[in-house]
């Protein structure tokens, strides 16, 4: 019993780690790792495109729910969605 008290606690913790990471800005990853000059500018320009296409994949799929769509219909649409979102950029 104490061992998954134990084990518990530990994915608790670990659980929070993530979304702390998940949280940081890209300027504070990149601040984190030490990064400078280039391989600042690479890091924190494919990190904002990753951040937008998060974005843009969680409001189209709330979109998607919004019209009550599911299966085929629903991935096509958000894969749409996705891919006007990435164009307006």
């Amino acid at each position: 019993m104490k061992q998954f008290l134990t084990v518990g606690v530990l994915c608790m913790f670990g659980a929070l780690g993530v979304a702390q990471a998940a949280d940081l800005s890209c300027a504070d990853r990149a601040a984190e790792k030490k990064l400078a000059g280039a391989a600042k500018s690479s890091f924190m320009k494919k990190c904002e495109r990753d951040a937008a296409a998060a974005t843009a994949a969680e409001t189209c799929t709330a979109k998607a729910a919004e019209k009550k769509l599911a299966g085929a219909a629903k991935n096509s649409f958000v894969k749409k969605c996705e891919k006007d979102a990435a164009a307006a950029k």
